[in-house]
């Protein structure tokens, strides 16, 4: 062959010397991209205004300069088009900015006050009913609608007379509604108050907030009545939200809005009138409960009409309360009193104070007769009637206890104390004061739950809400013992599996928190005990599952939790298939997460290996791609940390064991291949390259592993990578009949390569897949030995064949590609000493010792292929291929500049005539062009390199026609 013939020779040391880049000393002072950048601001100079001052000022730490910020003259777009106009001082306020102002007023609470919002959905999903409900609809009239007439005196009149058709009841009632058909109607009124507000239709607007409160006086299904509170306020909220806007719309005076903080005085008497009528027509409804849950909702308006009106109102609105004769619905109003008020003045704590008061003075109302009897006639036992307070008595401590000192908080629960079967007010107290001062009083809260009534309120309730406290805050240190023995005997007695693991699921937290193995696996032993008799854990897999999160929070050390005697046993409840597998995964993800070292305790090792056994045993044809890739993920986290140490043939019965547990699942055959082939170069590196008779046994025993493996994978770019990479691992230890096996089989596999393969869930074209690993079979394929029963370059001539067979598609030059790489390859192999060796073994540069024979045949091989490539050239003749032409002749001039000796005159004629063949039709880059001929240039200034100087002036330049 013309090319190889004249290959040219390389000395690969002293190239890799000139290919340097020039070291220089680095001073640390100066500029280092690796330095972190300190961004000059440049405050741009703005509009002025009244009272303010402008001026342009630039800050900065350090002298270093962005280069972003330089290249704008230290002024950005962004700052430009602020300073253009002050949105502030232009503009009325924007839906965003009242947003954002009620944001800014409902967070005066501060963020660790949980919001009425977090509360709203476990309410409505608690409290639920399957008996049929009935609703009171306003149906509204043509008077309804907003009146064109200019008169003010016939506008005043109409809305009279809406109000007196209000009065008189022009409403509808829907009967024998299920629950969600409620929800639906309560939604469709919600947006029926929106579209008569926003088509002016304010007084409609306010008949469906009068008829909605109604519905809040309608106590027939008891049960409902938490959710329905829920709903109703959300309407009411909307309510006083659109009322407030309103009014605060009308105090835009020359374009400049309110501030947040604004005074009364700087309100118009517009705005003040509209909110005195508003006012003013809620009082003259004539209900109370309605009555005081509108002027409720629009409680924060008192803002426009005096500094004191809010203070002033709160009191009476308590005041307001004391005429609800039923105690459930009078709580729920002073929940949203409370609510409403810390809203808008979290500051007048007394009101919310005398609230609560309020409510303990006619708290003996709950167990009067006429209470006693609506129960009866609903058929409702008196604790789940109990129960139906929780939320608004949790609500009203909430408020009160935020921020309060401990000498009223210590007031509230002597108060308490003194009620009669105090136990709904207790549960209330310990659901709502900070956690910390319970915990502080364990004790005493333990004395006063002993204290209480069975029958009214469960005990184990109250423990519970005790046992939710000592989860977030810690008892003094020498109660914890007798806490935990005063509750489990209260919790163990309970029969209701039900009641007993939802409390038991709490005080596992704590017990765990606090003690030893010890307890925690008597906590689990009891639990076992109450949930096996008849397979009562399938109602409770929720709470296990939560127990089990706990115990594997607290107990992160694997050694230990599994000596735990009941850890196991415990997870033998899980006989759901679905649980146990998502109990399982809790399990590994805290392995992965907490386990920092390796392991070999085989109590570990079983243990894991049984509960991957179980995620492996789950998948099924049906399984999810993403979840057999996140149980693989887990399985390999486990296995990349079982480490035997120096007991590599431990090591390897290991994996041989989890190859045979884990076979369904693809990544985890991949993980341990590799596995495998890291254990072999780990053999390696301890034996420093030189086998003994054991060792080298061993190492092929790891290259079967890998060998017999492989097959049974399905991705085919997987198998040819790890037969090379396996390949790579045998050859590097001496094995070399294994690594020619591993490359035969590879290179019998790439026939079997799809024309189209699947990448992250989409069809993609294999071509440039293939063309990669090519790349790197032959770049390994340097180092690989000749067999001597086979003939020179076996390996070599075997890929060959199957590309030259191999469908390419008719539009893809990738074969041509191959090929011009095989030319590195047969170049690289001419060379006397190759450019890289593995260890120890001796490749066919000493075998051969450059034999004329040998060298023979790569000129055989190489007009084969260079043939190939100018017959490949010749065929992209025609118009609609000569870009491609013109890119491969560029290519495989590349490729003769970089590996052939132009000093040969027939050589460097073809290597001209390919650079022509480039240009020939106007398809070249010439920027490309121009960059290469500028390399030959540089290139001709070398030792030994004059003749690129001749070359270069036979390669011209053509512009594009």
């Amino acid at each position: 062959s013309l090319f190889l013939r004249h290959a040219r020779s390389r000395n690969y040391v002293s190239e890799s010397e000139v290919c340097k880049l020039e070291s220089i000393l680095l001073d640390f002072g100066d500029y280092h991209p690796l330095k972190p950048i300190t961004v000059t601001e440049s405050k741009t100079k703005k509009m002025t205004r009244k009272g303010s001052t402008s001026s342009t000022s630039s800050s900065s730490s350090s002298s270093v300069m962005d280069p972003l910020s330089s290249v704008l003259d230290g002024t950005d777009p962004l700052s430009l088009f602020a300073a253009a106009a002050d949105p502030v001082t232009t503009a009325p306020p924007t839906d965003g900015a009242r947003r954002k102002r009620d944001k800014e007023e409902s967070s005066a609470v501060g963020s660790d006050f949980e919001p009425w919002s977090s509360k709203r959905g476990e309410i409505l999903a608690r409290y639920t009913t399957t008996e049929k409900l009935s609703i009171n609809l306003y149906m509204g009239s043509e008077k309804g609608k907003a009146t064109t007439g200019s008169a003010v005196s016939e506008k005043v009149r109409t809305r009279l007379e809406e109000l007196d058709d209000l009065e008189e009841g022009s409403q509808k009632e829907l009967l024998n509604l299920t629950q969600q058909d409620y929800m639906n109607r309560i939604e469709e009124l919600n947006q029926s108050l929106k579209d008569a507000w926003s088509s002016d239709q304010k007084v409609k607007a306010l008949k469906i907030v009068i008829q909605c409160s109604k519905l809040l006086s309608d106590t027939t299904v008891i049960q409902f009545y938490p959710s329905k509170f829920v709903l109703i306020t959300d309407i009411l909220d909307t309510f006083g939200k659109l009322v407030y806007e309103r009014i605060l719309s009308m105090c835009v005076d020359n374009r400049v809005s309110l501030p947040d903080n604004f005074s009364p005085e700087s309100v118009n008497d517009t705005a003040k009138e509209t909110c005195l009528n508003w006012f003013f027509k809620i009082a003259s409804i004539r209900e109370l409960i309605p009555r005081f849950y509108v002027e409720a909702a629009i409680l924060k308006c008192n803002k426009f009409l005096s500094k004191t009106g809010i203070s002033e109102c709160l009191p009476r609105l308590t005041s307001m309360i004391r005429g609800i004769g039923d105690p459930l619905v009078a709580v729920y109003a002073r929940a949203y009193l409370c609510r409403v008020g810390m809203e808008v003045a979290p500051q007048l704590k007394e009101s919310l104070n005398k609230n609560f008061f309020d409510f303990l003075l006619t708290f003996k109302q709950i167990h009067g007769d006429t209470v006693q009897n609506q129960l009866v006639v609903q058929c409702v036992e008196i604790p789940l009637y109990l129960t139906l307070y929780s939320p608004a008595i949790d609500w009203i401590l909430q408020c009160i206890a935020y921020h309060a000192p401990d000498v009223l908080l210590t007031e509230m629960m002597e108060r308490c104390k003194k009620l009669g079967n105090n136990a709904l007010l207790l549960n209330s107290v310990m659901s709502a004061f900070r956690a910390e001062f319970i915990a502080a009083r364990s004790m005493d809260f333990i004395g006063m739950i002993k204290e209480c009534d069975e029958s009214g309120f469960p005990k184990h309730l109250l423990f519970r809400s005790l046992g939710l406290n000592l989860a977030l805050a810690d008892p003094p240190e020498n109660d914890r013992l007798q806490i935990l023995n005063e509750a489990w005997k209260v919790i163990t007695k309970l029969k209701n599996p039900q009641d007993y693991i939802n409390c038991a699921e709490v005080w596992v937290e704590y017990t765990c928190r606090h003690f030893t193995k010890r307890e925690v696996n008597t906590v689990l032993a009891d639990v076992i005990k109450h949930m096996t008799p008849d397979r009562a854990f399938e109602d409770a897999y929720p709470q296990l599952q939560s127990i089990i999160q706990k115990v594997i929070t607290y107990i992160y050390d694997f050694a230990l939790l599994f000596s735990v005697e009941k850890f196991l046993p415990f997870l033998d409840m899980f006989q759901k298939e679905s649980v146990r597998v998502e109990v399982c995964k809790c399990i590994m993800e805290s392995f992965i997460k907490h386990q920092q070292e390796s392991t070999k305790d085989p109590v570990i090792l079983n243990a894991l290996l049984h509960i991957c056994k179980t995620m492996h045993d789950s998948v099924n044809a049906l399984t999810l791609e993403d979840e057999k890739r996140m149980l693989a993920a887990l399985i390999n986290g486990f296995i990349k940390m079982v480490s035997f140490g120096r007991d590599f043939e431990q090591q390897l019965s290991f994996y041989v064991e989890a190859r045979s547990m884990f076979c369904n699942l693809e990544p985890v055959l991949v993980q341990l291949i590799h596995s495998v082939n890291q254990l072999a170069m780990e053999t390696r590196r301890v034996m420093k390259g030189n086998h003994s008779r054991k060792t080298a046994a061993f190492v092929r025993a790891c290259v079967a592993f890998c060998f017999i493996t492989i097959p049974s994978l399905s991705s085919i770019f997987t198998r040819l990578n790890l037969y090379l990479h396996s390949g790579q691992v045998a050859l590097a230890n001496q094995c070399l009949s294994q690594a020619d096996a591993f490359f035969k089989a590879a290179v019998s596999l790439v026939p079997e390569v799809p024309k189209m393969i699947s990448v992250d869930g989409k069809m993609r074209p294999s071509d440039a897949f293939l063309l990669e690993f090519l790349c790197n079979f032959f770049s390994t394929l340097l180092v690989v030995p000749d067999h001597p029963e086979q003939g020179v370059l076996f390996l070599v001539r075997g890929l060959l064949n199957v590309i030259q067979d191999y469908t390419w598609e008719d539009n893809s030059d990738d074969k041509v590609r191959i090929y011009t790489n095989v030319l590195h390859l047969l170049s690289a192999m001419t060379q006397e000493a190759f450019i890289y060796h593995v260890d120890k073994v001796d490749s066919n540069d000493t075998l051969y010792g450059g034999d004329s024979k040998f060298l023979a045949e790569i000129n055989k091989l190489s007009e084969t292929v260079v043939s190939q490539i100018l017959d490949h050239l010749k065929t992209l003749g025609k118009e609609e291929t000569l870009k491609r032409q013109s890119q491969l002749a560029l290519y495989f001039f590349n490729t003769i500049l970089a590996h052939g000796d132009l000093r040969n005159n027939r050589l460097n004629q073809l290597s001209v005539n390919l650079w022509n063949l480039a240009q020939k039709h106007g398809f070249a880059d010439t920027k490309t062009m121009v960059k290469t001929l500028e390399y030959i240039k540089r290139r001709s200034k070398q030792p030994e390199m004059g003749h690129f100087t001749d070359l270069a002036l036979r390669l011209p330049l053509q512009s594009r026609t």
